[in-house]
């Protein structure tokens, strides 16, 4: 199993970046997917997730409306779309997948079991 996280990078508070996650080694339309964040001296944290259909997504309070998650299913890649960035949004982001879990798991960091090596992303002025 592969993913490789990109599209990070540096960007003012109000902007926004679409952070992508490429997938291989796995069957990619069985596979729940989710973006989870680090901040600096912080532990790990649930962003986003997405169902194998592609049809449910679950997002954190925190990003709620600000952020989209997506799916490309013949180009095996997830998509995060992020607006109107604040500086708490820094850190770390990390794709990860499993096999279909129940929709109550989706937010759960300990369902996934396999996991990119994540991109940073910096919000300041």
């Amino acid at each position: 199993v592969q993913l490789q996280a990109s599209g990070g990078g540096w960007v003012p508070p109000g902007g926004s970046l679409r952070l992508s996650c490429a997938a291989s080694g796995f069957t990619f339309a069985e596979s729940d997917m989710t973006w989870v964040r680090q901040a600096p001296g912080k532990e790990r944290e649930f962003a986003a997730a997405i169902r194998w259909s592609g049809g449910t997504t679950v997002y954190a309070d925190s990003v709620k409306g600000r952020f989209t998650i997506s799916r490309d299913g013949p180009k095996n890649i997830i998509y995060l779309q992020m607006n109107s960035l604040k500086p708490d949004d820094t850190a770390v982001y990390y794709c990860a997948t499993t096999p279909r879990v129940a929709y109550s798991a989706l937010a759960a960091l300990s369902s996934y079991d396999y996991w990119g090596q994540g991109t940073l992303v910096t919000v300041s002025s």
